[in-house]
């Protein structure tokens, strides 16, 4: 007689399914690697009051109080000289390419205003892109400042000399002067969705020819293996333009974002990223078995973008060790580009290194899907 609970039968499934648990390796490494990333991307790399930023220095002069105020600024651990410049076009290039967040200009009568108790000024303009980068760094601006000048005259004033002579920190916040959150989240929300979209939709594709048991039909046909690469992914990069015309449509009618650069080159970026993800995803359908699987790994490259990107933390306040992991990510490349190019006005020379990089992603991904596909020939 059959009974509705059999320790004996429930013995025999429980057998069965971690035997199949254990040859489904990509599932059983998910299952221990997604926490385990988790847990080290959250612990150690995300961090919202990012330190040492890159600025650039625009001296006319090289006074003690010059120096006074560079040190201090220093000392702040928020700013890290590491560009000298010597004009305000190369201060511009700089910042337009993301390679610095501030740009500190010291005027030449700096000294002599301050000899006179002047009310001298500097000029701190501020990357204001991602408005959570610059706040902690413009905060202790005119404290630590004022600080530091009056250590460098090495005298004691009183109060009324002190508010006589006081330093005037002039802040620009450069191409988002309100700190609207959507300027920043709204074009980098483009990559994102292409990301998530592009590569799991390709990587299913052929997996689900191999499950259905059609891949033996493109094999037999008369087709090399890049012919049946590219008609595998264009008509994916089709469904990808459909979706970038539906979000910068949002983003300027809907968002209110600016959109001040050229849209020619915007759309030439769009196209090398598009393509380097559909090569993405057709790489692994080819290490896949199974949909499930190919929507595992996808799941697993999306998830270190996202956090590791810039997207939705602080890029430069995550250590060393996570920028490194960030730089060998399309979407950290493609952030840049869009977010210069629409709110930045960013020409050609500010973000060719960035599309160099999205290129050389689409080379790689485009080799590693042939020499995988070619395999499954033999």
């Amino acid at each position: 007689m059959n009974t509705v609970l059999s320790p004996a039968r429930l013995g025999a499934l429980l057998i069965k399914e971690f035997i199949q648990m254990r040859r489904d390796r990509v599932t059983f490494a998910m299952m221990l690697g997604v926490p385990l990333m988790l847990l080290v991307l959250f612990g150690f790399a995300i961090n919202n009051d990012p330190k040492s930023l890159p600025a650039a220095l625009l001296a006319m002069s090289n006074d003690q109080y010059t120096r006074a105020m560079v040190s201090a600024l220093e000392n702040t651990n928020y700013y890290r000289f590491d560009h000298i410049v010597e004009s305000e076009a190369e201060a511009e290039l700089l910042m337009a390419s993301g390679d610095v967040a501030f740009v500190v200009t010291i005027p030449a009568d700096f000294a002599t205003r301050v000899e006179r108790g002047d009310a001298p000024q500097i000029l701190i303009e501020a990357d204001a892109t991602d408005p959570s980068v610059a706040s902690g760094a413009i905060s202790t601006l005119g404290t630590i400042a004022n600080q530091a000048l009056l250590r460098a005259r090495g005298m004691q004033e009183t109060a009324a000399e002190t508010a006589h002579s006081q330093l005037e920190v002039v802040v620009h916040r450069r191409y988002n002067p309100e700190g609207v959150s959507q300027y920043n989240i709204v074009p980098g929300l483009l990559g994102v969705i292409l990301q998530m979209t592009m590569v799991m939709m390709t990587a299913v594709a052929l997996t689900r020819e191999t499950e259905r048991g059609t891949m033996e039909n493109l094999l037999a046909m008369p087709a090399s293996p890049v012919e049946i690469m590219l008609g595998k992914v264009l008509p994916y990069a089709a469904v990808g333009a459909v979706q970038v015309v539906v979000v910068l449509f949002a983003a300027k009618f809907l968002f209110h974002v600016p959109f001040v650069g050229s849209l020619p080159l915007l759309l030439s970026g769009i196209l090398v990223f598009v393509l380097g993800l559909v090569l993405l995803g057709y790489t692994i359908s080819t290490v896949s078995r199974t949909q499930m699987q190919a929507m595992q790994l996808t799941f697993f490259f999306f998830l270190p973008s996202i956090l590791l990107s810039g997207f939705m933390f602080p890029y430069r306040g995550m250590p060393q060790w996570a920028q490194w992991i960030g730089e060998v990510l399309p979407l950290t490349h493609f952030l840049r580009v869009i977010r210069a190019v629409m709110l930045k006005g960013a020409e050609l020379p500010a973000v060719a290194s960035e599309i160099g990089w999205l290129t050389v992603f689409v080379v790689a991904f485009a080799l590693a899907a042939l020499v995988r596909f070619r395999r499954t020939l033999d």
